[in-house]
């Protein structure tokens, strides 16, 4: 993976945290505006989306720490063995080059 396609992907990688965040803002907005005129089956819908909503914080939390991580890792064995990634990357394309090629 080339420097321009790694700085592309931490910028799609940021893009959908964002989006995730701004998703769960407008999310908890809309529970916090409804809170008072509702019924007890909404009342009960919008408690299990408040769960909901934690749940999937503390799960995107988990998986971002993750991808941050290998991430990291990934970067330090390339930058550790350039030549050998080179390498196992042209050997990958040419395999995936000779399968799609194949009729």
């Amino acid at each position: 993976m080339d420097e321009s396609e790694s700085s592309q992907n931490e910028v799609t990688m940021r893009k959908l945290v964002q989006d995730f965040k701004v998703v769960v803002q407008d999310a908890e907005s809309l529970a916090k505006a409804t809170a008072g005129d509702l019924g007890e089956k909404a009342r009960e819908a919008r408690n299990r989306l408040a769960a909901s909503l934690e749940s999937a914080k503390v799960n995107f939390h988990k998986i971002e720490e993750k991808a941050i991580a290998g991430a990291q890792a990934t970067d330090k064995v390339i930058r550790e063995h350039p030549y050998e990634s080179i390498g196992v990357a042209f050997g990958i394309g040419l395999l995936v080059g000779v399968l799609v090629g194949r009729k």
